[in-house]
């Protein structure tokens, strides 16, 4: 037997629980706010270390040394993998994608040749036969002693 009354049912107009948007903030809001709040809390510490304790401000300049350095390695890194990738990429380029274009290349060469024969020796016969055989009928109705003037 269904326990499940009319109140419990949603009605027309409103939507189901798992149907409505989540008022959860996302993780990338959430990592937003931690990372302004604790830069937030690293200049107040340095002021306060400028202020009442400046024998402490030579470690924390050591400190950002280290980590410009650390920094700076990452950095150099980074660009000799984009370095690579790049030589990676013209390579690819020049064994992959510029055959391809010289085989397009050929195609489109060998389809104008094939047109400009097709053309020659195929549609300007016809043409010249079919306008000769509409010169020779229009010919004949003008000899034709019953025709009407134009």
């Amino acid at each position: 037997m269904d326990t499940t009354s009319a109140s419990d049912l949603p009605t027309e107009g409103t939507t189901a629980p798992e149907e409505q948007p989540s008022s959860r903030p996302g993780p990338w809001l959430v990592a937003a706010i931690l990372f302004l709040v604790l830069f937030l809390v690293g200049i107040g510490y340095t002021i306060y270390t400028l202020i009442f304790q400046p024998a402490n401000i030579a470690l924390i300049r050591d400190v950002v040394i280290i980590f410009l350095a650390f920094e700076s390695i990452l950095i150099g890194l980074v660009l000799v993998l984009l370095v690579i990738q790049l030589a990676r990429l013209t390579a690819l380029i020049q064994d992959e994608i510029k055959p391809i274009l010289d085989s397009t290349h050929e195609t489109v060469s060998t389809l104008k040749g094939t047109t400009k024969f097709l053309s020659n020796n195929l549609v300007d016969p016809v043409m010249k036969a079919s306008s000769s055989y509409a010169a020779v009928r229009e010919a004949l109705n003008w000899l034709r002693p019953g025709r009407r003037g134009r």
